[in-house]
């Protein structure tokens, strides 16, 4: 008997030896991938929702996404090697191309097809019309950012131009919510949740939003270096592949159920915060529905730039974007 109990243990040891080591193997298996944020928003639920769900190691990645304040600083992690992808809008890899980079960032999967700001008035406004911003001063995000710049050309699609009103481009763009509270500008573009928590706070109030007001934009893309993705297409596939499962989730499944499955991410925003603000973003229509980047919306990006007088000629749209990862 003794003997039998002996060797169900040796048995049960073995097992668990095995288990382990398979463990291990699997998670050594996962290519480790670091992504660099432009910032922390709502408006990016796709992506958290591609990393709640598991879609990236479904893919063979292990990803960690870095909060990396200002597209600046993105581009810079990317072609420094401290992250191997990069999120925010394509127009650093327009500005890196132009200024000579032999290893330049490559746009290889779209998100948002919008501006995802709102704008927040430090009064009360029933009846807002763009009208109201003419004498005004609008805190709009880092000089030669898109959320700057999308604003800019958004006012002057509507006539009304810098001579109008002033658009500061000097505060950070991490820092515009405290410049508002401290009572900088009459007006602020920012992001969800720091909008509507600004907005709790009892510092402003929310009259519109840019993206509705401005209408379709490629916003903001995922990019790696030119060199990465030559030896490493299989990483920029699978993550490709990851992304696109993330919108294909966000289009099927409820707002309430992507509140409670990003819930995570945002532990300072409440559920019914989480749940408005995702419908508010469906409802301006967000999200592309593939990571395609087209060479329209490419363009226009840099008719963007050249309205706000950052850009004297454009970059090749067959350089800086590949669409060879794009799942449909």
């Amino acid at each position: 008997m003794k003997k039998i109990i002996i060797l169900g243990c040796a048995v049960l040891v073995l097992i668990c030896i095995a288990l382990i080591f398979n463990g291990k193997n699997e998670e050594k298996s996962l290519k480790k991938v670091k992504v660099a944020e432009v910032t922390h928003s709502i408006f990016y639920t796709p992506m958290y929702v591609s990393d709640a769900l598991g879609y990236f190691e479904e893919e063979g990645l292990d990803v960690e996404i870095i909060l990396t304040s200002g597209a600046d600083n993105v581009a810079a992690a990317v072609l420094s090697g401290d992250v191997q992808i990069g999120f925010c809008g394509s127009e650093q890899s327009i500005y890196i191309y132009n200024e000579g980079a032999k290893d330049y960032l490559v746009n290889f999967a779209g998100l948002t097809k919008r501006d995802g700001s709102f704008l927040v008035s430090r009064e009360k406004e029933e009846n807002f019309d763009l009208s109201h911003l003419i004498g005004k001063d609008i805190i709009g995000g880092r000089k030669g950012g898109m959320p700057a710049m999308t604003l800019a050309y958004t006012l002057g699609e509507f006539g009304i131009t810098d001579n109008d009103v002033n658009i500061d481009t000097s505060i950070a763009f991490a820092s515009m919510s405290g410049a508002f509270i401290g009572g900088t500008g009459d007006y602020v573009a920012l992001f969800e949740p720091t909008a509507s928590q600004l907005v709790k706070q009892g510092y402003g109030y929310i009259v519109a939003s840019i993206g509705e007001i401005g209408g379709v934009v490629p916003y903001t893309a995922f990019n790696a270096k030119k060199s990465y993705i030559e030896k490493n297409g299989d990483v920029i596939e699978g993550f490709s592949k990851s992304i696109q499962k993330g919108l294909d989730y966000t289009f099927s499944h409820s707002d309430e159920e992507l509140a409670k499955l990003i819930g995570d991410y945002f532990p300072d925003t409440s559920y019914n915060d989480l749940v408005n603000t995702i419908k508010n973003y469906r409802k301006i229509d967000s999200w592309f529905k593939t990571t395609y980047i087209s060479k329209e919306g490419f363009n226009h990006i840099q008719e963007i730039m050249k309205y706000n007088k950052v850009l004297d000629k454009n970059a090749p749209y067959k350089l800086l974007v590949d669409n060879t990862y794009n799942h449909e």
